[in-house]
């Protein structure tokens, strides 16, 4: 006679199994892909998608048509024979005033305002930043409501004063000049966001290196540093994004020789002399707005994890 007893069976002194049919997962039950709700949000999100991707769709078939398409006044129509003389023109031929050397020149005045302006403002931001959340001084409040304060100031009411700074320290008109400005005003915001994530990291790693001896720099570089990567990306698309695209310093602290790409594109979009070439318009557009672009699909996935963490937290 077999000893196996069959899965109902109870076990002596054991309390009976109830079993039910209705047993089962718990839970939710998933959603419906196709539910109303979802077809009003994706609706919505296409909608927003294509009002803003229409805008840069005409730019682009346009800047790859030849004049004469673009007379037929169908901008929406894909080019019939796609040319890319528009953006060798754009480049290195269009006339920004007295040069007639295109978009290049102003490009390599903006990446030689960029990177040090970019690399200086963080760097000073962040340790300061750094020591606002960590090492506490007396005033150290006061200071932080000041600089902050600093970054709601017009910047137009601002202008003046620092001409006649430029002019004394003998670097008004010089790229040096409008590296320092943005780099002044890019601290404010930088300060904020930096200060705010440090502020969010576990305290007790900071005591821990205390307790440990490491000082002011050691605690920086060997701990706050490898941990601040995503504020570090936030940090830089903003600055990438407000010195590349800035007009009104590089109009004003600037001379013809050393204007920035965006003061030539100015030029060129608004030459009222010779024919309207609105494909190299549309290039010229295309060629300035490429880098904080590319900058920003490239590190876009750290750019919300870094405002997630340094703008709400602390």
């Amino acid at each position: 006679m077999s000893n196996v007893s069959s899965p109902n069976t109870a076990v002596a002194g054991a309390a009976p199994i109830k079993t039910s049919l209705s047993d089962g997962p718990r839970g939710r039950r998933p959603k419906r892909m196709l539910s109303r709700r979802n077809i009003m949000l994706y609706g919505i999100l296409g909608v927003a998608a294509l009002y803003y991707l229409l805008p840069l769709y005409v730019m682009v078939v346009t800047s790859l048509k030849g004049m004469p398409e673009i007379r037929l006044g169908n901008i929406f129509a894909p080019p019939m024979e796609i040319t890319f003389e528009p953006w060798v023109k754009a480049w290195a031929e269009a006339c920004t005033g007295l040069n007639c050397d295109g978009l290049s020149r102003g490009f390599w005045n903006s990446v030689r305002i960029l990177i040090p302006s970019v690399v200086v403002s963080i760097a000073v931001a962040s340790v300061s930043g750094y020591a606002l959340a960590n090492w506490r001084f007396k005033g150290s409040e006061l200071f932080f409501s000041i600089l902050i304060i600093g970054a709601f100031i017009p910047y137009q009411v601002m202008i003046y004063p620092i001409v006649i700074v430029l002019r004394n320290m003998g670097i008004y008109g010089t790229l040096t000049g409008l590296i320092v400005v943005h780099t002044i005003f890019g601290m404010p915001i930088l300060t904020l966001l930096f200060r705010n994530y440090f502020a969010s990291l576990p305290e007790e790693l900071f005591k821990a290196a205390r307790i440990d001896g490491a000082g002011f720099w050691q605690i920086y570089s060997r701990i706050m540093l490898p941990m601040a990567l995503p504020i570090f990306v936030v940090a830089m698309i903003l600055q990438v994004t407000g010195i590349w695209n800035d007009f009104l310093f590089g109009v004003v602290f600037t001379r013809p020789d050393t204007y920035p790409m965006t003061v030539q594109l100015n030029n060129i979009v608004n030459s009222v002399q010779g024919v309207k070439e609105y494909n190299v318009n549309m290039a010229a557009t295309l060629l300035t707005g490429a880098v904080p672009l590319i900058v920003y699909f490239v590190s876009g996935r750290l750019f919300v994890r870094g405002i997630a963490a340094g703008a709400v937290k602390g």
